[in-house]
């Protein structure tokens, strides 16, 4: 994906002076070698930051910087020094991971031990103390082998956090006075370092305008055309969607400016169908599986939640509304007794066609139905063709979402699940979901957290990775479905 970050990776080591060099050179050697047999390249400085004095730091800098290292991991081979190895992060300014190394057997015991274990406290105390927010694994001291592993996870956090640090989310419309729940404080988004060009639909109209007979239409119809296959049902509206999508390129291209990634929350309803001709949603669908998110409704901090699901996965992700109950005739049919979730913890998650065609079992061009009534009376379809839609293919999932509340506090929940392979018998892009104590999680964190309708959707289990970027952007409150018998804060426990 061409709008995500490239992660370049090193490693420097540490060293407390009173403890063998040889052992955090030695350690750091085999980390190396243990990462890039997973087949990750990673740079390995010679520099080994020291106590007592703070020159080593800045050469460390220096050697990192030569390198392009965008994402540092502290290895501590050793006890390590406090002041200095917490300095580098705070020279460094990315994203950086502290690990510490276990002794590996019993014969460096007596002589060579290394106590990284014990250092990693005071580091993580120093980290506190400097207000650095560093990524710390759940267990960060192991082998080479054990640390590769934790490496590894750091990598989509890494990835996440260069890319909004450098991400402009652009916005075209009003956010309706109908889903009042799209509106949310934007000042929360600047202080991420994130940028909002809020622009007029007036201003999509003129572009779009621009590009009719855009000599570049032909090749994009084409394109959708063997996208779509035997899904291409209304091939009259490929040409107008050809443009639009050129349209929104070329806007990226031109107002990204000073930032490097973009994500889109743009209008899609009601006046948009009478302007332009059409729904948008399966050209929002492409842009999303390019790496650029495109939120329906101006869901700007759907469109951001969107975009953490794409740098930590690098694969197309979806918004959907949390849409709808299962019929209890269905659920009696297609789940009871063939996979292990309650009728209260299976739901719809709905969306009218913008989830990208890798992501359903099956795509087809329509219309959308519900807009048909309201704009076309229900008759023969005209401006409301342009949805994608098609059952949601089976598979993990996780349900996520970043927002700024009333207070204008960031807050979250992640949520780890499943699409069932169950025929959904409805319209637009749709599946059937299953999710651990989903009513207990959908009254106390999505009701009682004053969370909106929409909700990101990342295909495979992404929460560890999910839940340490929004820690290390200081999220204080991420809720998630709390397991039977663990109560929320303001669960009733008399129920």
């Amino acid at each position: 994906m061409f709008n995500v970050p490239e992660v370049k990776l090193g490693v420097v080591a540490v060293s407390r002076d009173c403890f063998p060099i040889t052992l955090s050179e030695r350690r750091r050697r085999a980390l190396v070698e243990a990462v890039r047999s997973r087949g990750v390249d990673i740079y390995e400085s010679e520099v080994i930051i020291e106590g007592g004095i703070d020159a080593n730091v800045l050469d460390a800098c220096e050697d990192i910087a030569s390198a392009g290292i965008n994402a540092l991991v502290v290895f501590l081979g050793n006890f390590g020094p406090e002041g200095p190895e917490t300095l580098i992060a705070k020279k460094f300014g990315g994203p950086v991971m502290y690990l510490a190394a276990a002794e590996e057997n019993v014969e460096v015991l007596s002589s060579e031990r290394g106590d990284a274990f014990c250092g990693m406290l005071n580091a993580s105390y120093n980290l506190k103390l400097n207000g650095i927010d560093a990524y710390i694994p759940e267990y960060p001291v192991g082998t080479a082998e054990e640390c590769a592993d934790m490496v590894l996870e750091f990598l989509p956090v890494a990835r996440a956090l260069l890319g909004l640090r450098d991400l402009k989310i652009i916005t075209f419309g009003p956010r309706p006075f109908d889903f009042l729940a799209c509106n949310a404080p934007v000042a929360p988004l600047f202080k991420l370092g994130i940028n909002v060009q809020e622009n007029s639909e007036l201003d999509l109209l003129m572009a779009f305008r621009s590009h009719d007979r855009d000599p570049r239409i032909p090749d994009k119809i084409r394109e959708m055309e063997e996208e779509l296959g035997a899904g291409n049902k209304m091939p009259g509206i490929l040409p107008k969607l050809a443009q639009f999508e050129l349209t929104l390129l070329d806007w990226i291209e031109a107002n990204k400016g000073a930032a490097k990634y973009v994500a889109m929350a743009n209008k899609c309803w009601p006046a948009f169908e009478s302007a332009f001709g059409f729904v948008p949603c399966y050209v929002n669908s492409r842009l999303t599986s390019m790496g650029i998110p495109v939120a329906c409704e101006v869901d700007i901090y759907g469109a951001l939640s969107e975009y953490i699901g794409t740098c930590v996965s690098c694969e197309p992700v979806t918004l959907l509304d949390i849409n709808n109950t299962v019929p209890a005739d269905m659920y009696k049919a297609s789940i009871a007794g063939v996979y292990d979730y309650r009728h209260n913890e299976t739901f719809m998650g709905f969306h009218c066609g913008n989830t990208p065609i890798c992501r359903l079992t099956k795509g087809e061009m329509k219309y959308q139905l519900i807009m048909n009534r309201g704009l076309e009376g229900g008759g023969e379809p005209d401006i409301t063709r342009g949805t994608l839609e098609g059952d949601i293919a089976p598979g993990p999932i996780t349900f996520y979402r970043l927002q700024a509340n009333k207070d204008s506090l960031l807050v979250s929940y992640i949520a780890e699940g499943e699409v069932l392979p169950v025929p959904t018998e409805s319209f637009g892009g749709i599946g059937v979901f299953g999710i651990r104590e989903m009513n207990r999680f959908y009254r106390h964190v999505l009701i009682g957290g004053g969370f909106p309708h929409h909700g990101a959707v990342a295909f495979g289990h992404h929460g560890k990775a999910i839940f340490s970027v929004f820690k290390m952007l200081g999220i204080e409150k991420i809720g998630y479905n709390q397991p039977a018998g663990v109560l929320y804060p303001e669960e009733n426990p008399f129920k």
